[in-house]
């Protein structure tokens, strides 16, 4: 047995530290210093002797890249056409993903709902929950599943010793927080606990080229809970966001070793799961009869995807002396940026003026071409003239009130017009290509065109 090493560890950020002291140096909190025992054993791995699961594990040996093969890694179908985009095409063998998000707001239904459905065989392992209450929720969604395997476990020399009897294509484990090893001497949830439970299923996972999905909590500021390190060990890093008295969920990933960071999956959460929203535009602008001032529609890209999304400004005089500046899921800065434009090229008088800015739905977005959109919302409400609703815009502005390209301009000009608009606002310099649009295109060089276009 190894001598008995203690060390200490920040519990809000895991910074490590050779004694105890009252504020961690890091993070800045105060009183989250522990001390934990750390005690590695002389054996140290996940394999169980004599099991198929570890007589297939890979070789270490060096090999030229020129020799190593890759047509065995296909992704593996997670039959969830927003997962699958999120991930870039699927699972990869080998890989570890973690999945973080508030407490409640459905990772837990997420990935039980993939397991039930998907068509190999996986090993879903709960430290959370016990089997009759994931029995519960799995009939009120998938009411039959033939390939979803359930254990109820929190040690890891159990769980892989189950690994080695039924010898999954998947491992759901769900959470990290919950999982514990002999090799560390400290209780589960832990910062030493976590990074070596996580060291163990990664070593698995590369050997035998079985994904595995993490669900892990995440701390008051939004982080994922435990040691910063948990994040650079894993591949991928799913959060789920949302609110929970709202219906729609966003999925992002925030690493991805496999794919694109750009992409993004949004669910409906329903009683009996989580619904797949293919078409996001359904819940990104509003459904009302009325003409409304203020509000304009902007074609975005979120990854490969083109979005609609409803831009709402709220333009009113100033009570106290100071405006007031205000943006939800748009950059504040680039709005002071907007408004300066506005006031020296346009002559628009808007320095006394309270200005508010919406993205509806509760996204955040930061794609420049939403920018001729912001202006066209906040001219309306301050003139409070309603913008005609079968009018889009897609066109940065530049500092100098010129309106600039943006790149994929056909996509969002397609999803428009599959989206039943009548026409859309793009900058004089783009280059389209020789094809008959239905919709009506609108070639503007300067926020001026833009308002006479608009307004007269």
């Amino acid at each position: 047995m190894a001598k008995v090493k203690t060390t200490f560890f920040c519990q809000n950020c895991g910074a490590q530290f050779a004694k105890w002291q009252g504020q961690c140096t890091s993070c800045k909190e105060w009183n989250t210093i522990a001390e934990e025992i750390i005690q590695k054993a002389e054996t140290q791995s996940w394999k169980v002797p004599g099991s198929k699961v570890a007589e297939r594990s890979r070789s270490t040996k060096p090999q030229r890249i020129s020799e190593i093969s890759n047509a065995t890694e296909l992704r593996l179908n997670t039959q969830d056409e927003e997962l699958n985009r999120v991930l870039g095409g699927g699972l990869v063998p080998g890989s570890l993903t973690l999945l973080g998000g508030e407490p409640g707001i459905g990772k837990s239904t997420l990935m039980l709902q993939i397991a039930l459905k998907l068509p190999y065989k996986t090993l879903y392992v709960s430290g959370e929950e016990s089997a009759q209450q994931i029995k519960m929720r799995a009939e009120r969604i998938v009411p039959k599943a033939e390939n979803c395997f359930i254990l109820t476990e929190t040690k890891t020399q159990n769980i892989f010793r189950h690994i080695a009897d039924m010898e999954p294509d998947i491992v759901v484990i769900d959470s990290i927080q919950t999982l514990q090893t002999d090799v560390i001497e400290s209780t589960s949830g832990s910062i030493s606990q976590i990074r070596e439970c996580t060291s163990e299923l990664i070593k698995f996972a590369k050997e035998t080229d079985t994904p595995v999905v993490l669900i892990g909590h995440i701390t008051k500021d939004g982080n994922i809970a435990g040691p910063k390190i948990l994040e650079h060990m894993v591949d991928t890093v799913l959060q789920f966001e949302g609110d929970r008295n709202h219906v729609y969920r966003i999925l992002r990933a925030h690493k991805n070793r496999f794919g694109s960071t750009n992409e993004l999956g949004i669910y409906e959460m329903q009683g009996s799961g989580l619904r797949e929203v293919s078409n996001p535009s359904e819940i990104l602008i509003s459904k009302n009869d009325e003409d409304l001032s203020g509000t304009a529609i902007a074609a975005t890209l979120e990854g490969m995807r083109p979005l609609m999304i409803e831009i709402q400004a709220l333009v009113s005089t100033a009570v106290y002396g100071t405006p007031q500046r205000s943006a939800t899921g748009y950059n504040a800065k680039r709005l002071n940026m907007i408004l300066a434009v506005l006031e020296k090229r346009a002559g628009f008088k808007l320095g006394a003026k309270d200005v508010f800015l919406n993205i509806t739905g509760g996204i955040t977005v930061d794609d420049p071409a939403i920018d001729l959109a912001v202006v066209a919302a906040v001219l309306s409400s301050n003139i409070d003239v309603a913008i005609d609703k079968s009018l889009c815009f897609a066109a940065e502005v530049g500092l100098a009130g010129e309106v600039r390209p943006v790149t994929r301009v056909e996509q969002r000009i397609l999803e428009a017009e599959k989206l039943g608009f009548g026409s859309i606002v793009i900058s004089k310099y783009c280059k389209l290509p020789k094809q008959n649009y239905i919709i009506s295109i609108i070639k503007v060089a300067k926020v001026h065109d833009v308002v006479r276009h608009l307004f007269g």
